[in-house]
């Protein structure tokens, strides 16, 4: 990415695909610095949901000073259409970690963006190039991977596909100025640099509790005492949400082969159980009130 300036808000129109923990991190982060968002989601349950989740994250991100003075925020728009992201100048991908998914989705969305649209995927594990294929400019696709929560961690890591041209990684760039973001570009590959090294250490940790070695705190309080993890693996699972956890091991494992990132028993059995971590209320820790746990 060059150092050219362009960090106004205003010219950028920003589409998101996928009103779930990442949507709408995404959406809060870029309605809180002044660019406004279409957001799309098939279920409109879920885009009332996402509107609630969102005032809240921009709230918090007030609280937390994380937002910049004086700069009026964007609009948010929800809708269950499609078509309605076709004037977007960017649109970023944050739909399941599932590849038939994704797919169907960036398959579908760059058939209605013009020539010049930025296309970025907030891909947890699968390739930017393997994406590629199935938009119809490959040249225009990037990855983006948005930590959690957006609003709150200002690095990001960018992958760059063997087809990404200069111009999108300029494009890019541009965006993630107006929006404050500091990046770090990587090569394309399975997972990128930050799930190839976390998922497997999250697989790892929730192995060892399904043995009986520690339980979750123990693990976590290890890696935070011993190794100066500011929060430990498995509450770091339950904040990400244990079902794309399991998904993203799998992209990870059929493209990789390593048995590390074979999702263990315990995993699988929290997201049958629909355990999925803070946003079901119960993960590997339990996020429920006192009131809530009675009631049941």
């Amino acid at each position: 990415m060059t150092d050219i300036r362009n960090e106004q808000p205003g010219q950028h129109r920003l589409a998101v695909v996928g009103a779930g923990v990442m949507g709408t991190n995404i959406t809060a982060l870029a309605a809180g610095h002044g660019v406004s968002v279409t957001l799309v989601d098939i279920d409109d349950e879920i885009l009332a949901t996402a509107r609630t989740t969102i005032r809240h994250k921009l709230k918090h991100a007030q609280l937390m000073g994380a937002l910049p003075a004086n700069r009026p925020q964007g609009t948010v728009t929800t809708t269950t259409s499609l078509a309605d992201i076709a004037d977007a100048t960017t649109v970023i991908e944050a739909v399941v970690e599932i590849t038939e998914v994704k797919r169907k989705v960036l398959a579908e969305v760059s058939a209605l963006v013009t020539p010049g649209t930025l296309l970025i995927s907030n891909t947890s594990c699968v390739p930017v190039d393997e994406m590629a294929d199935w938009v119809a400019r490959g040249e225009e696709l990037v990855g983006v991977h948005f930590m959690n929560p957006s609003y709150l961690i200002k690095m990001v890591e960018v992958i760059r596909g063997s087809a990404t041209t200069d111009a999108t990684m300029d494009a890019v760039g541009a965006l993630l100025r107006a929006l404050d973001r500091e990046a770090l570009v990587v090569n394309d590959a399975p997972g990128f640099v930050i799930n190839r090294l976390l998922h497997p250490l999250i697989n790892r940790a929730a192995m060892l509790v399904q043995e009986g070695v520690a339980t979750a705190e123990t693990v976590d309080g290890l890696l935070e005492g011993c190794l100066g993890h500011s929060t430990g693996p498995l509450r770091t699972a339950d904040l990400i949400g244990i079902d794309n956890l399991v998904d993203s091991l799998r992209v990870l494992h059929e493209r990789t082969g390593d048995p590390e990132c074979d999702p263990c028993e315990l995993m699988l059995r929290k997201v049958r159980d629909g355990h999925h971590g803070r946003k079901t209320g119960r993960g590997f820790y339990d996020y429920r009130s006192a009131t809530e746990r009675n009631m049941r």
